[in-house]
């Protein structure tokens, strides 16, 4: 039980690698509050952490708006006393998703991609400090991607938001060491959420994307697979929650400022030449 009576806030909640944190988050024993810009999806995770025997609530934020994030976080004190954790997971793709050519982006691509991935990293993170210093302390985990590590094409300004998001946990680390307040990010390449790429309102599908291809009945062939590990399974979002399990818990209770690479697979050994 990694996460024993921690009060833990997760954003973007509702769907993808947040669903599957809260999920295996409630499994290691924390009390949660989930969020999601669609309330009826962070309700429908709630209820489904509730039933198995955990503690969850369900709030409404959208994370572009601080006021939004400011009473998610007075949620989880109003009902649980305290803040442990807060895992800044919400996030967007470009728009048209790497369809739109760079120079027929519009401003308000590129307002509403930072606003969500990069300025709702920092309310989150703002906000998690006044508790978290009442509490002695306490993790902000954020849910930054291999694209802020090197570039995805058709992806330029999402890039660039999680560019920023790995400079700011950075930054982050380095002002809140302090009040021994730890900010590190998962960077995951592979296994990604298939729902990333849908719409709010679709169905969860709860799956990679490579596993949403071996569900939709193409086999799992490890000597396809673009990484240098040749793994005898897809990638799953639960690889990457493990990640955020890891700086979620007390077992990285001396890492801060870090840029965790998750289900990558050897991807970046490889662009950086090393051998």
């Amino acid at each position: 039980m990694r996460l024993q009576d921690k009060v833990v806030v997760i954003t973007g909640g509702g769907a993808g690698l947040g669903r599957e944190c809260a999920l295996l988050f409630a499994e290691h024993g924390a009390r949660l509050v989930i969020s999601d810009v669609v309330e009826d999806r962070a309700a429908r995770v709630a209820d489904a952490v509730t039933a198995g025997g955990g503690d969850a609530i369900a709030v409404r934020c959208d994370v572009a708006v601080e006021d939004d994030v400011a009473a998610l976080v007075a949620a989880a004190i109003d009902s649980y006393g305290k803040l442990d954790v807060t895992f800044a997971n919400a996030g967007i793709p470009v728009p048209g998703f790497g369809t739109v050519p760079f120079e027929e982006t519009t401003a308000e691509s590129w307002h509403k991609v930072i606003d969500v991935n990069l300025t709702g990293v920092f309310y989150a993170a703002k906000h998690s400090v006044a508790p978290m210093r009442a509490n002695g302390g306490g993790a902000i985990v954020v849910t930054s991607s291999a694209g802020g590590l090197r570039a995805y094409q058709g992806f330029a300004i999402y890039c660039a938001s999680k560019g920023g998001v790995n400079m700011l946990v950075a930054g982050l680390a380095s002002d809140l060491g302090q009040h021994n307040i730890r900010v590190n990010a998962i960077c995951p390449a592979w296994g990604m959420s298939a729902n990333f790429a849908m719409g709010p309102t679709d169905e969860v599908l709860g799956l990679s994307y490579e596993e949403a291809e071996v569900a939709g009945g193409t086999p799992w062939d490890p000597a396809n697979f673009p990484g240098p590990l040749k793994a005898p399974r897809p990638p799953s979002l639960r690889d990457s929650a493990y990640g955020a399990l890891f700086l979620a818990s007390d077992e990285s209770a001396y890492m801060s400022g870090v840029n965790f690479a998750t289900t990558d697979g050897g991807s970046t050994s490889r662009i950086y030449g090393l051998p």
